[in-house]
This record gives structure tokens, C-alpha cells and sequence, in this order.
């Protein structure tokens, strides 16, 4: 009881220490960030570092995000409980969670399929049925549920994939890392009337976005 009681201390920290001080102020995703078990998301040697402030690795070279990253793309998707959400690049499955929490359905897309099955084994193991899982190429998309109201992308690309953009729904939002191999700026497309608006999140640093139009493996 008492390590459940230490977790939950460390959500309300995190939330309190790491998010509101850094200007995230949609209440919906603070009470996200502190209701979801990052803990159960990392491997278990670094469960102690699940709520500091840093990525964590996941196996198979890939991370879990800062969870001020996380916060930060999430309240820029604008959610408000009943969109259609692409996530490009499950991984270890807490974005996945947060998106759960605040979204109508979720779906979601892994090249890494080992990732995809633990993600999906986590995920029904607290309860969310609203996500539908993909292994495949992400930089495609999902083109059987389109259009989105949400895309996010968790990993660094060099461009805006063309499919993404075109999967999106009329005032959908698409918030993706691009730039180089190392470091990315973070930005935010919101699709109006046909045109496409862009704004700048600021700098990042993700892994790379692997496929056929992102980075080659």
C-alpha cells in the first residue's frame, strides 16, 4: 500500500513541479498526468526515475518522453473528449494513455511490433477499450479511419509526411517533431479550409521517425 501511496505522492510532485510551473494549464491533462501510472509504463530497473524530469529508455532503442514533452504536444491537440486520434508511435503506451483519458477513440500505430504488444498489454490491463493497435509503417498513417481530428507523432522526422497531413480532418491538429537526426523543433499544424497553418512549440530532441516518409533506417 505504502509504494502505491508513493506513487501517487510522485504523480501530484511531477504535476506541481515539473508541468504547471512550465505554463501547462488545461486541467484535463494536468488530471491525466496525475491519475496515470507512468510507473507502470518503464522497465522495472528504472521505475524509481518513472516521474523525473527526463526520457527513460524503453528497449529497442526508443523512449519514453519527458513528461513535460508529453504534456506539452498533448494540451496542443486542444482535446476536448469526442475527437478521433492518430498516434504515430505507441512505444512504451502512456502518451497512448494520456490520449485515452482525454479523447473519444484512439489509434495508433508502432513499427516495433514487440512494443505494440507490450503497450496493448498494459493498456488492457488498466482498463482502456477505446484504443485501436497498428504494427506498420507510421509515417502512412492509418487511412482506413481517416480523417483525424488529432495526429501526434512521438518521434523526429525530417519533413511533414504528406499522408498525415492528408489524413486529417477540417480543424484537425497535427503536432510533430521535425528536423534533424538529433534535434527538432517542435510544431503544430492546424488544417484550415484546405490550408495548412503552422506554429513553432519550440526545440526538442526525439528519436528518429523511421520510414517511408521520415528518415531511412
Amino acid at each position: 500500500m505504502a509504494r502505491k501511496l508513493d506513487y501517487r505522492l510522485a504523480r501530484e510532485k511531477m504535476v506541481k513541479s515539473q508541468l504547471i510551473p512550465r505554463g501547462i494549464k488545461d486541467l484535463k491533462v494536468l488530471e491525466a498526468m496525475e491519475k496515470i501510472p507512468r510507473d507502470r509504463f518503464v522497465e522495472e530497473a528504472l521505475v524509481g526515475e518513472a516521474y523525473n524530469d527526463h526520457p527513460l529508455p524503453i528497449g529497442h532503442n526508443q523512449t519514453i518522453s519527458q513528461p513535460y514533452i508529453v504534456a506539452l504536444m498533448t494540451e496542443a491537440l486542444a482535446l476536448k473528449g469526442d475527437e478521433k486520434v492518430l498516434e504515430i508511435g505507441t512505444g512504451s503506451g502512456y502518451q497512448t494513455a494520456i490520449l485515452a483519458e482525454l479523447a473519444y477513440k484512439v489509434y495508433t500505430v508502432e513499427r516495433i511490433r514487440a512494443l505494440m504488444i507490450g503497450a496493448r498489454s498494459i493498456l488492457a490491463q488498466l482498463n482502456y477499450n477505446n484504443i485501436l493497435f497498428k504494427a506498420f509503417d507510421g509515417t502512412l498513417g492509418w487511412k482506413e479511419y481517416e480523417p483525424y481530428d488529432a495526429i501526434i507523432v512521438t518521434a523526429g522526422s525530417p519533413k511533414l509526411p504528406q499522408p498525415l497531413l492528408d489524413q486529417l480532418a477540417e480543424g484537425g491538429r497535427l503536432i510533430i517533431p521535425t528536423g534533424g537526426r538529433s534535434t527538432q523543433e517542435l510544431i503544430k499544424v492546424t488544417k484550415r479550409r484546405g490550408n495548412y497553418i503552422h506554429k513553432n512549440l519550440g526545440g526538442c530532441r526525439f528519436v528518429n521517425l523511421i520510414g517511408v516518409h521520415g528518415w531511412n533506417e
